[in-house]
């Protein structure tokens, strides 16, 4: 009977990934560029911590380009690799 039961339980669905909007028409350039850029910085930093690099010192630019490179990101510049590092350091 208990075997049963579990069997009929519905199984987790995992969460799925928030619907994109598209982004504001009528920005000047910069505008979009600073957003891509705070968006893959953010992505990267994700990314790291879930590797284990909890500390800036840890996150030098080869580290945050190879990891990059292993989620199928474009390489950063060494400004996003900088905001990388600040997302990291005020994350604490």
């Amino acid at each position: 009977m208990a075997a049963a039961a579990l069997a009929t339980k519905p199984q987790h669905q995992p969460p799925h990934a928030p619907q994109k909007k598209p982004l504001p028409a009528g920005r000047p350039r910069a505008w979009y560029e600073t957003h891509n850029r705070r968006l893959k910085a953010m992505r990267l930093a994700i990314a790291l911590l879930d590797t284990g690099v909890y500390h800036p010192d840890m996150a030098p630019n080869r580290k945050i380009r190879s990891t990059a490179a292993g989620i199928g990101i474009h390489p950063p510049s060494d400004l996003t690799c900088a905001m990388v590092r600040a997302l990291i350091r005020y994350g604490r």
